[in-house]
């Protein structure tokens, strides 16, 4: 049991990580904050899991489900830091949101459970791609250095590092098989740092300032902060997140022979709120649930939810372990940027298989996609197209995700639940060559 659970944390804890350390490193955090930021995760983390997989009352889903920070949440969270004139008020900002979307998001869950039909594949694979997508400028930002105005930045001895880091990553998911196989990112970040020492990029002194015991002290930050637009940025994430987890309860269901129906996807969702609404308490972000841990059920047949519970103690454990947190400072940012290219780009992967099975046969879901993707990717391909929309605004409108979701939905509404307008078999895939075509109507006639 204690095998199995460490290594469904070793499967997550890239992921839990990587959210604090890349807005902590975004606003300019010192080493020592930027371990407790990433403890506090990995606290709050191992709570949402106890929720999740132990439940009380008619919260959790009871199913062998690890939580933890989501994605979904780092663009709109580096969007306000921009937005935010004293970075100092920044976090607390971010906490006051994060609170009033996951107590919302708590009241909303079981009739979110109900309304599940408005956010179909084509919808939720959209959104999960943009993610992916959003976050590779923050990979490509670690691999060229920690300093924008350090004369190093972008060097080539900075790049080397961050290629070496995902040379070997991709060398260990190839040549190995198992546990190691699964915390191939987590060993790339080792041997990549471990590489790196000789070129004195490495940086051990957050190890030595990091105390064995701690606790994260209760708004540590500062008070939360309520600000309009960060709140409406990050219930629109919230919406993303319970999308998310409800499409990872229904696959978890039947790999362990348990279809979640609408009061355990209900039970499960609160828990997710509620994990997120008391994350923030103890300077934490957002919690969903993690799908890389759903193939790491289905692959090892542990199906046990108390198993996951024990990972999820020795998440509340590393969160308690300052040092054990500050490893993950100690990683130079160029490695970061290596195994980050994986990272990211796997959660864009994960988005692509989504669409999958979105049904892009059908030319409605395709201009779903096409246009949802476009105006998600407005923030990165054009980061100064909504300089004229006021502050508050631009919080929603530079997060590419959270624009990118609204279409999405809205887009799906119109296509596919207010009017069907023409028959998808009647109409030519985009991308079809005429002479397709031809072959369709020649059998097309044929057959009648």
């Amino acid at each position: 049991m204690a095998t199995t659970g460490l290594q469904h944390v070793a499967a997550m804890y890239a992921g839990v990580v990587a959210p604090p350390l890349i807005v902590g490193a975004y606003i300019g955090l010192s080493a020592k904050e930027l371990t407790f930021l990433t403890g506090a995760c990995l606290f709050t983390a191992g709570l949402a899991t106890f929720l999740q997989t132990l439940g009380i009352w008619k919260i959790g889903a009871r199913l062998p489900f690890v939580n933890g920070v989501t994605f979904a949440g780092v663009a709109p969270m580096l969007a306000v830091v921009d937005s935010t004139k004293d970075k100092d008020d920044a976090l607390p900002i971010i906490f006051g949101a994060v609170i009033v979307a996951g107590l919302l998001g708590f009241v909303a869950a079981p009739f979110f459970s109900k309304a599940i039909r408005f956010f179909p594949p084509v919808v939720t694979g959209t959104v999960i791609t943009l993610i992916g997508i959003s976050l590779m400028p923050v990979a490509f930002g670690w691999a060229q250095g920690p300093d924008a105005k350090a004369s190093d930045y972008g060097s080539m001895k900075n790049l080397a590092l961050a290629g070496i880091t995902l040379v070997i990553v991709l060398l260990l998911r190839r040549f190995t098989t198992g546990f190691v196989k699964q915390i191939a990112v987590l060993l790339g970040l080792v041997v990549g740092t471990v590489v790196a020492i000789p070129f004195g990029v490495t940086d051990f002194s957050p190890i030595g300032d990091a105390d064995v015991v701690g606790f994260p002290t209760p708004f540590h930050f500062g008070a939360p902060q309520f600000a309009g637009a960060a709140i409406v940025s990050m219930i629109v994430v919230m919406v993303v997140s319970m999308t998310e987890s409800t499409a990872d309860m229904l696959a978890l269901g039947e790999i362990v022979d348990r279809p979640a129906d609408e009061k355990t996807i209900a039970a499960g969702l609160r828990a997710d709120t509620l994990g997120t609404a008391i994350s923030p308490v103890f300077n934490g972000f957002m919690c969903s649930a993690f799908a890389q841990n759903i193939g790491l059920v289905a692959m090892t047949r542990i199906r046990s939810r108390f198993v996951v519970a024990v990972g999820g103690g020795f998440l509340v454990l590393m969160g308690l372990c300052p040092m054990a947190a500050s490893l993950i400072a100690v990683v130079p940012r160029p490695v970061l940027g290596g195994a980050g290219v994986v990272l990211f780009g796997s959660v864009a992967a994960s988005g692509i298989q989504t669409l999958v099975k979105a049904g892009l046969d059908k030319d409605n879901n395709v201009l779903i996609v096409a246009v949802s993707l476009a105006v998600g990717l407005i923030p990165i391909a054009a980061p100064e197209f909504y300089h004229a929309f006021p502050e508050r605004a631009k919080i929603i409108l530079d997060s590419g995700i959270s624009t990118g979701c609204v279409a999405a939905v809205l887009l799906n509404l119109v296509f596919n639940h207010l009017g069907r307008g023409r028959d998808a078999d009647d109409v030519t895939a985009p991308m079809e060559s005429g002479g397709a075509i031809a072959e369709q109507r020649t059998t097309s006639a044929a057959a009648h």
